[in-house]
């Protein structure tokens, strides 16, 4: 009996990494995502390696994570892998203040966002 298997979100040659809970901005991670957007794999992953964004580095471990999926879960080729969609959601964002002058609060937003990466397979046109 049992349950029966939940529907893939994606496409058959499709895959997907999420990543829930980064400490920056969704416009500041939306500069990084759009690097990446419709490049190959191996491309993307040089160009984020090579990034003096701070949030590259987390970029880049969600986009390994893709590929991990792609082709351990959905048998997928890596080599013949795109990034296909890069894009990006607000999250919480966590209200911090100081004391400013003459008895005033000095609101600090501390936003949050979160990063979905699908990859997808493409064949080569001969």
């Amino acid at each position: 009996m049992g349950k029966e298997k939940n529907p893939r979100r994606v496409a058959d040659n499709e895959a997907m990494a999420k990543l829930r809970m980064l400490r920056t901005s969704p416009q500041k991670l939306n500069l990084v995502a759009g690097l990446i957007r419709g490049k190959k794999v191996d491309k993307a992953l040089t160009a984020l390696t090579f990034s003096n964004k701070r949030i590259a580095e987390d970029v880049k471990k969600c986009l390994q994570s893709a590929i991990a999926n792609a082709e351990n879960n959905h048998n997928l080729d890596v080599d013949e892998l795109v990034v296909a969609e890069a894009y990006v959601g607000k999250n919480l964002v966590m209200k911090r203040g100081r004391p400013r002058a003459r008895g005033r609060f000095g609101a600090l937003r501390k936003p949050f966002s979160e990063l979905t990466i699908k990859v997808r397979e493409i064949e080569e046109q001969a």
